[in-house]
């Protein structure tokens, strides 16, 4: 299952990614690293970004790099 399956208010656990390094890179720096709980929050109109509550803090996220988190509920 991907991020970007999940229902707004779901819990999951991040499993793994797919995608380039850059990508890859960009989520460690964001704090989305596998083994962490993240929370889907919602979700901004019209394909916009995915709201994520990480750790103690939120974040967004564009719905493609979203496709690209692998995650375990």
């Amino acid at each position: 299952m991907r991020l970007y399956d999940l229902i707004d208010g779901e819990i999951a656990t991040v499993q793994s990614f797919t995608g380039d390094m850059e990508l890859q890179s960009r989520l460690v720096e964001m704090g989305i690293l596998p083994g962490i709980r993240i929370r889907r929050i919602k979700t901004a109109p019209m394909n916009g970004p995915i709201e994520l509550k990480v750790r103690d803090y939120h974040v967004s996220l564009r719905q493609v790099d979203a496709r690209n988190i692998l995650i375990n509920q």
